[in-house]
């Protein structure tokens, strides 16, 4: 299994935000990287520092991580590709309606997944999927 390091996951997206505004061919992977980071402008300054890899973005300072962010966007991306957990794509679908907006959508996704990484680490266990989908579906209304 791929398990990438920081500094791997960060300068994949500042490397392919980077091709994209030199206009140099994309990778289907950086495709979408691009695309979410076309959904996110308050990040792209970010990735065009050079000093972003190194750099810390703590919680407790009110900082987003973008990289990480991206990265969800990037797995939810993933997920819907394929749709696994089966049934994400219906789930995701109900929950773009009763938001009217698909990246305010996705934005209730990567809570939902936020939580079952984060269930799975506390419990020592793998991601419970129904659970998952439970919560896009609450989340849905």
């Amino acid at each position: 299994m791929f398990n990438p390091t920081r500094d791997q996951v960060r300068n994949f997206f500042i490397e392919a935000w980077r091709k994209q505004r030199a206009a140099e061919p994309l990778s289907a992977m950086e495709n979408m990287a691009v695309d979410i980071i076309a959904l996110h402008p308050e990040y792209q300054p970010v990735l065009e520092d050079p000093d972003a890899i190194a750099r810390e973005f703590s919680p407790d300072d009110g900082q987003i991580n973008p990289f990480l962010h991206l990265s969800l966007h990037l797995a939810i991306a993933e997920q819907l590709s394929i749709d696994q957990p089966p049934g994400i794509r219906a789930a995701v679908a109900t929950l773009q309606l009763a938001r009217g907006n698909r990246h305010d959508a996705l934005h209730e996704v990567l809570e939902c997944l936020g939580e079952t990484l984060f269930n799975a680490q506390r419990n020592n266990a793998p991601p419970d999927g129904a659970a998952y989908l439970e919560c896009l579906r609450r989340r849905a209304g």
